[in-house]
């Protein structure tokens, strides 16, 4: 009797599960088909192949620079060289391949805040687009919330899906702002980038201690001076 009981309430408890859980059960489903895993495979392969294409040709151009600037691309400290470099340089600009929608997806939440949301000091890595040499720096990060609130470390993310490109400081600047307004719909947005050159420090004027600081206030940040003052004394402080 003991032991009907207990295979009754298993039963009722696996059709519960089942049933609250059908949406995973039909993916899983779905996922287990033969033609879908077919798909999925050979979509994937055809994204590997086509990187591992790029990255040949990477590859070659950076072995013809060398040869070209006088080195002898089969000594030793050479040899894999161009591979090490082509391969830096797709993670370098791998933000070309990314998308604010795709890190964001459910860290978006309904919340009843309005007052300013900053992160600050937000470590960031980039290249010059006019001589390929890096710039880096911190990015400041404000917004005054319209009821919805973002998962803090996407902030974070989305300057690295922007700065994991080839970009100018002033564009960098106002592209994170308008991704996070697009996103969120807030009452304001502001983004300050402070950076140092090394297409000003290693080469060119070759000025050591410069810096440059972009900005760009969007919504109240932009009409209202108390807000964006707020803003760069808490941002801008040491």
């Amino acid at each position: 009797m003991a032991l009907n009981v207990r295979f009754d309430r298993a039963r009722m408890e696996y059709h519960h599960t089942s049933e609250m859980n059908g949406v995973v059960a039909d993916y899983h489903s779905m996922c287990n088909e033969p033609e879908r895993n077919g798909l999925c495979r050979e979509e994937k392969h055809s994204e590997d192949a086509a990187d591992s294409n790029n990255l040949c040709h990477i590859e070659k151009a950076y072995s013809t620079i060398l040869s070209e600037l006088g080195e002898d691309v089969d000594r030793e400290g050479l040899l894999r060289t161009p591979l090490r470099a082509a391969k830096a340089m797709q993670f370098l600009t791998k933000g070309y391949k990314e998308t604010t929608q795709d890190i964001l997806n459910d860290a978006i939440f309904d919340e009843d805040h309005e007052e300013m949301v900053i992160v600050k000091d937000i470590e960031l890595f980039s290249l010059c687009e006019h001589h390929l040499v890096p710039f880096y720096g911190k990015a400041h990060i404000a917004y005054l919330p319209n009821k919805k609130v973002v998962g803090l470390s996407k902030l974070a993310r989305i300057v690295e899906i922007y700065s994991r490109r080839l970009q100018v400081q002033e564009r960098l600047t106002k592209q994170i702002a308008s991704a996070i307004s697009e996103a969120l719909e807030p009452a304001g947005v502001a983004v300050v980038i402070e950076a140092a050159h090394m297409c000003m420090v290693m080469r060119g004027v070759q000025k050591m201690n410069a810096s440059t600081v972009t900005s760009v206030m969007l919504g109240r940040f932009y009409d209202d001076p108390k807000a964006r003052k707020e803003f760069l004394t808490l941002t801008l402080k040491k």
